[in-house]
């Protein structure tokens, strides 16, 4: 990948959107809604503290994580979309 980012960002791909219910039904494109959770590609080095000092990141690159529905902003980067937001956005871990 391309894309570093920087202190305490994080680099998430989005899940795909669900193309059908639990119960079988096919979901057109207005309906589908955007995914909450995702796969964390890249990590920052963390927070600069006022020392000097970092702090480092609870994520780890491989996590599946779940984020807020508006957080974070949209990139495209060689043709994917990707999520870049900081690291106190993200919800939790999927485990």
């Amino acid at each position: 990948m391309k894309l570093k980012p920087l202190n305490d960002r994080v680099v998430i791909e989005a899940s795909k959107a669900e193309e059908k219910t639990a119960g079988g039904i096919v979901l057109p494109e207005t309906a589908k809604e955007k995914p909450l959770t995702g796969k964390v590609v890249a990590v920052g080095p963390g927070k600069l503290n006022d020392d000097g000092s970092r702090t480092a990141l609870d994520v780890k690159k491989g996590d599946k994580v779940l984020f807020g529905k508006y957080s974070g902003s949209d990139v495209e980067v060689d043709g994917k979309e990707y999520k870049i937001m900081r690291e106190s956005e993200i919800l939790g871990i999927v485990e």
